[in-house]
């Protein structure tokens, strides 16, 4: 299992903690310290739409020119913004073996995915 995020994220920092807490095993990727490449971001194109990755209420996205938000308008323009300021990216990620199991952090939804209820 791999958790995509930024390590000073508060929503990851819950992520982390639920996980850990409940003995679950997984590989935290930092966005920062470990980049992201198009091969991961074009495997969850092909499993939701590029909208629901990108954080468009954060400051991230609210610090971008109105002009470089009007480039996002599909696949393409997502995945550059996504690969330039992965700051910008919903997090965090849950993954396993490839398969998007979730995004963002509900407790209620990573009891359902990970067998708790």
């Amino acid at each position: 299992m791999k958790l995509y995020g930024i390590s000073n994220c508060s929503t990851v920092k819950k992520s982390r903690d639920w996980l850990s807490h409940h003995n679950i095993k997984f590989i935290f990727h930092d966005f920062k310290k470990h980049g992201l490449d198009e091969e991961t971001v074009q495997n969850w194109f092909a499993q939701t739409q590029w909208q629901d990755l990108i954080n468009r209420s954060g400051l991230t996205w609210r610090g971008l020119s109105e002009q470089r938000k009007l480039i996002v308008q599909d696949d393409q323009g997502a995945l550059k913004l996504m690969l330039e300021k992965a700051s910008v990216i919903k997090r965090p990620i849950l993954q396993q073996d490839g398969k998007l199991l979730h995004i963002g952090f509900n407790i209620q939804a990573y009891e359902k995915i990970l067998g708790f209820k």
